[in-house]
């Protein structure tokens, strides 16, 4: 029987088990290979590995693994989870049937992308979701954002620190009159009517196509189409979620402990709205840590 087992071995998973790796504890990390950001050409702001295409990073954090007897990393989907706290059993998509004290879940979110041609092809290179990510590469150059909700506004005044050119698109949402008039203050221009094609021209530059005929080109668009998680383990094991503005997220507590003992979890599956390979590692590193002590006796 392991420690723990890991499902997920993205940046979460993988900073989980190096510190178990390091504590000597017996931990098996299950992967599908299918990293939220595969479609990023680049990963930025984690320290050492900035400006790195996030599939190198991985490859050589697992590398770095290697070095640990206890570790293993195991290429198969976690198909179904039972069992509690010292006793978990875990079944894999090749049939193989693996025991842990512990579990940490790591397997991260989906981006759903809209119905719009262009849209998916485009994702990652000229239509990204955060600022902290791309935004310093095309700092004060001309930004789109598809308008999510309220907490789009809140994204209007944070672009201000990358760029003073941005134009809002309502993609058919009803903006309040009251967050118009703050739009009109910035002078943050509104393009009614809703995106019918994306055009990507290389880079980062698109035009949005819309219904009213018009045609906007902008050199980056940001927008934040809705996600779920890329599994279902945690409906089946009954954890207890919550609502955010993208989709739903796992509930943990100050331990990244979810609502079943035993159980933690860490990265996009706990943070759907801030994809950030930072707080991904910080977060699995912690799930890793506690798990640990919560099975010093």
């Amino acid at each position: 029987m392991d420690d723990v087992i890991i499902i997920g071995g993205s940046f979460a998973g993988l900073a989980g088990a190096l510190q178990l790796g390091r504590a000597r504890r017996k931990v098996t990390v299950l992967d599908t290979g299918l990293p939220r950001n595969r479609f990023a050409g680049h990963s930025h702001g984690l320290l050492g590995h900035d400006h790195k295409p996030p599939l190198d990073i991985l490859a050589e954090a697992r590398q770095q693994l290697a070095r640990y007897p206890t570790i293993r990393l195991v290429s198969a989907r976690a198909e179904s989870v039972s069992g509690a706290i010292d006793d978990f059993s875990v079944l894999t998509g090749d049939g193989e049937s693996l025991g842990a004290r512990r579990l940490i879940l790591s397997y991260g979110v989906a981006d759903q992308m809209p119905d719009i041609p262009g849209f998916a092809e485009s994702w990652g290179t000229s239509i990204v979701p955060c600022p902290y990510c791309d935004g310093f590469e095309v700092a004060g150059q001309h930004w789109g954002l598809v308008w999510s909700g309220p907490q789009s506004h809140n994204q209007v005044r944070l672009f201000h620190d990358w760029t003073d050119k941005l134009t809002l698109f309502a993609d058919g949402h009803d903006i309040p009159p009251d967050i118009r008039a703050d739009l009109a203050r910035r002078n943050i221009p509104v393009v009614d009517g809703r995106i019918t094609e994306i055009a990507h021209h290389g880079g980062h530059n698109a035009t949005i196509k819309l219904d009213t005929g018009r045609n906007v080109a902008v050199d980056i668009l940001f927008a934040n189409p809705r996600n779920k998680p890329s599994a279902s383990l945690h409906e089946s094991l009954g954890l207890a979620t919550v609502d955010t503005p993208v989709g739903i997220a796992l509930k943990v507590d100050e331990r990244r402990q979810t609502s079943m003992p035993g159980i933690y979890a860490a990265g996009d599956l706990t943070t759907p709205f801030l994809p950030s390979v930072t707080q991904a590692s910080s977060q699995g590193a912690m799930a890793g840590i506690f798990a640990q002590q919560s099975m010093v006796v």
